[in-house]
This record gives structure tokens, C-alpha cells and sequence, in this order.
């Protein structure tokens, strides 16, 4: 009989006896009762079977509930141990990509800082220094043209290189926010773990166990198993994903560093080449003029010399002019018949005359050569000008602009 029909049951008491009863009566109330208590008896030892095999049953149920929990926790654990595994593995990756990466931003920083300090320093240096050039020299060559050029290509350079930085540091702090995020997701699941083992370790005997008496409901769980292993793969997928960004992102920043490095040693040629061209001519150029000069100097001490030649034939003149005007003058004294026109007259007139043309030929010469000398004399003063301009230029291009350009590296790269 069961629990449920025992409850069931119920004992119908007897009739009111009356004052006095017969024997049959006695003994069949003798017999009721020995019937009840077999009754009761049979009911009793069914419940205690009944219950003996509940609590055997409910015993069994509850270790084996207990033994699978322990199981699950157990596959909990080592699914928390592989998953924290694999995240430190990523995180491995991602630290050294982010220290790759930082390298990589310092040598882009380190470039700019090398490219604005030296090269484009010097090269707005030179292009001020050759603003001193003087006179024809001032003129727009190839060296200029090139140094214009030079610093366009640097301004491009930097250009380039500092949007590169911006991105390589934004890529940084996108690579320490998946670090952050992976850090937070490995002490999650560190704390997860150590509940866990906490919970694999309590016994039904252990102290400090206690009952919940709340209304909340225990299960406040709103994840799924699934929700949580997408999360975990999500993490590390993410974290893949930048490391390859990070990575493409370094070949990049290496190809455009080489590549920026090959230009501008390439303008930096162009513009030796240019300057060592510009400063042949100008000595070319120079040395012509210090030849011509050397001749315009010789000529003019030539010239100076027959200037006084001429000056002093035509004083010689001045004395034979006189003779010829006294030797007349006496003659004219003669008396009579003897004042006559002849040969020693004729003569006379005609030295004279003669005199007169030489000497106004003597003086135009003389005026033609002062001429000559005055132009040659401005010559002179034109070429000296022009050596020291020819100086000046070379000053500033071979020693002024040259040495400085020496000083002019690219090797950080």
C-alpha cells in the first residue's frame, strides 16, 4: 500500500458499546483489533519499504547529480584553462606586434624630426644664402630649380610620413584597447575558474554551506554557452584581425620609409650634381674674365703709356712749332727787294704747315686713345665687378651651400 493510500485510509471506529457486553462481542472486538493492528501493522512495514527505497532512490539521484555537476565543472575548467590558453597565445602576438608597431612609430617619428632638423633646414638655408648672390648672378638655374624641388619632395615626404604616424598610432591604440579588452576577458575567466574550483572543492559536508532563503532566482545567468564561446572567439578573431592590420600596416610604413629615403637621395644628387655644374661654369666663367681683365689691365698700362708718348711728341711739336714761328718772324724784318718769297720761305711756310697738320693729328690720337682709355678703364671696373660677383657666388654655392649639404644624411632610415 502506498504512502498516498495510507493517507487515504481511515480507521471507522465502532458503535457506541452499550453498558455491557457479551462474549461474542468481546471477542470480536478482540479480533477487530487484532485485524486493525495487522492492518496497521502491513500499512507500516510497506511505508518504511517505500520509504527506504525513496531515500535509497533520492540517494542515488543526488550523487549522481552531484558526481555529473562535478564532471561539468571539471569540462567547465579545462574549457576555461584552453580558452584562457588560446587568448594568452593571441595576447602574446598582440603585445609583440604592438611592440613591432611602436618601432616602427618611433622610426616614422624619428625621420620626420631627422628630415625637419637637418635636410630641410639646410636646403631653406641655401635657398636663403643664394638670395645674397649679386647682380646677373642672381638668376633662376638649375640649382635653384633643383632646390625647389628638393623641397618639395621633403614637404611630400613629410606630408606622407605624418599621416602614416597618425594611422600607425592610431593602430597602436586600437592594438593596447584589444590587449585591455583581452586582460579584462582572462581575469573574468581567471575569476570564473577560481569559482569553479571553489565550487569542485565543497563537499555536502563541508563547513560554511548555507541555504538561500531569497525569492530572486538563483539562475541569473542570461548568456548562453554558445553566446559564451562565440564571445571568446569573437576576442580572438578580433585580435587576429589587428595583428594582420598591424602587420600590413609595418610593410607599409617599411616600403614607404626605403621609398622616401631612395627620393630624397636621389633629389639629394640631383642637387650635387646641379651645384657642382653651376660651379664649374661660374669658375669657367670666372677665369675668362680674370684672362680678359689680365689683357684690359695690359692694355690699359699700354695705352696710359702712349698717351704720354703722345702728349709728350706733341710737346716736341710745340718746340720745332716755335723755331719755325721765329725763324719766320725774323725773316719778315728783311728791307726791300731782299723781303721775297723764296725757297728758304717757301720752306718755312710749308714746315709749318706741316707742323700744324702733324700736330692736330698727334692731338686727335691723343683724344682717341684718352677715349680708349676711359672705355678700357670702365672695362677694367665692369670685369672686376664681375670677378667679385663670380666670388661671391662661389663663396656661397662651393663653400657656404656645399659644406653645409656635406652634413646632409638619410642613413636612420
Amino acid at each position: 500500500m502506498s504512502l498516498v493510500g495510507l493517507k487515504n485510509a481511515a480507521i471507522i471506529p465502532g458503535s457506541q458499546p452499550p453498558s455491557r457486553y457479551t462474549l461474542e462481542e468481546w471477542n470480536l472486538c478482540n479480533r477487530a483489533t487484532s485485524r486493525c493492528c495487522l492492518t496497521q501493522q502491513l500499512i507500516a512495514d510497506q511505508v518504511l519499504a517505500e520509504c527506504g527505497r525513496i531515500k535509497d532512490l533520492t540517494e542515488e539521484i543526488v550523487r549522481t547529480n552531484k558526481l555529473e555537476t562535478d564532471h561539468k565543472l571539471e569540462e567547465k575548467i579545462k574549457d576555461i584553462e584552453f580558452l584562457c590558453g588560446e587568448i594568452r597565445s593571441q595576447r602574446k602576438e598582440v603585445v609583440l606586434e604592438l611592440d613591432n608597431l611602436t618601432t616602427f612609430y618611433e622610426r616614422i617619428y624619428d625621420a620626420l624630426n631627422n628630415i625637419k632638423e637637418g635636410p630641410e633646414a639646410i636646403n631653406a638655408k641655401c635657398l636663403m644664402l643664394r638670395e645674397a648672390r649679386i647682380g646677373i648672378d642672381l638668376c633662376r638655374d638649375d640649382v635653384e630649380r633643383e632646390l625647389l624641388k628638393e623641397r618639395e619632395v621633403m614637404q611630400q615626404v613629410i606630408r606622407l610620413l605624418t599621416r602614416t604616424a597618425e594611422q600607425a598610432n592610431e593602430q597602436v591604440r586600437r592594438l593596447r584597447s584589444t590587449t585591455y579588452l583581452m586582460d579584462r576577458d582572462l581575469e573574468a575567466k581567471e575569476n570564473a575558474k577560481k569559482i569553479d574550483n571553489h565550487n569542485l572543492s565543497l563537499r555536502e559536508t563541508s563547513m560554511n554551506l548555507s541555504m538561500y532563503h531569497g525569492f530572486t532566482p538563483l539562475d541569473c545567468s542570461n548568456i548562453t554557452k554558445e553566446e559564451w564561446e562565440l564571445f571568446t572567439e569573437k576576442s580572438i578573431s578580433d585580435a587576429a584581425k589587428e595583428i594582420n592590420s598591424a602587420r600590413q600596416l609595418r610593410c607599409y610604413v617599411d616600403t614607404l620609409l626605403n621609398q622616401a629615403c631612395k627620393d630624397l637621395v636621389a633629389q639629394y644628387n640631383l642637387v650635387q650634381e646641379a651645384f657642382k655644374r653651376r660651379i664649374a661654369e661660374t669658375k669657367t666663367v670666372k677665369a675668362e674674365l680674370e684672362t680678359q681683365h689680365a689683357e684690359i689691365v695690359r692694355q690699359v698700362n699700354e695705352m696710359i703709356m702712349n698717351i704720354t708718348e703722345l702728349e709728350k711728341a706733341i710737346s716736341n711739336k710745340e718746340g720745332f712749332m716755335a723755331l719755325s714761328h721765329t725763324r719766320l718772324g725774323n725773316r719778315a724784318q728783311r728791307d726791300g727787294a731782299e723781303l721775297c718769297r723764296d725757297h728758304v720761305e717757301t720752306q718755312l711756310v710749308e714746315e709749318t704747315r706741316q707742323i700744324r697738320i702733324n700736330t692736330s693729328v698727334l692731338q686727335q690720337s691723343l683724344a682717341e686713345a684718352q677715349a680708349t682709355l676711359r672705355y678700357l678703364l670702365k672695362t677694367q671696373i665692369q670685369l672686376e665687378t664681375d670677378i667679385n660677383i663670380k666670388n661671391n657666388t662661389l663663396q656661397i654655392d662651393e663653400v657656404d651651400c656645399m659644406s653645409m649639404r656635406d652634413t646632409m644624411d638619410y642613413h636612420f632610415y
